[in-house]
């Protein structure tokens, strides 16, 4: 028999908690674009003023959902600590892409406003890895 996952449950960081909490403003931010809230000018390069078309509106969907899930994966000891520093790493890089993506966006709001949220996502969703188990 495999032995229990430890599941111990401890204090969370300041950085976890930082990292969980600016997940879930994106996630939010994410779920109000798909509700048709009309902020598509902050979104998706800002082509689409107002409410987003309905293929950016799934798309924000999804992106609701993942970001959901990683707000989930960050603030959890439930998940695995190997699985949990993976998917923290790749969430990691991808959000040092999605700040050069910002950066270079047209829209004013996103190079203002969602290229520092990236780039501190990277930071803190790396800082969340935690130690190496051993």
């Amino acid at each position: 028999m495999p032995p229990a996952a430890d599941v111990t449950l401890r204090p969370a960081r300041p950085v976890v908690v930082t990292a969980t909490a600016l997940t879930g403003v994106v996630a939010a931010f994410q779920l109000a674009l798909a509700a048709g809230a009309p902020w598509g000018g902050a979104a998706w390069g800002g082509a689409n003023l107002g409410v987003l078309p309905p293929g950016l509106r799934a798309a924000s969907a999804t992106s609701a959902v993942v970001h959901g899930l990683l707000a989930a994966t960050t603030a959890t000891p439930l998940v695995p600590a190997r699985a949990r520093r993976r998917v923290l790493a790749l969430a990691s890089g991808t959000m040092v892409v999605g700040t050069l993506l910002n950066l270079a966006s047209p829209s004013p709001v996103e190079r203002v406003l969602w290229t520092p949220v990236a780039a501190a996502l990277a930071v803190l969703l790396a800082l969340s890895r935690g130690p190496r188990p051993r």
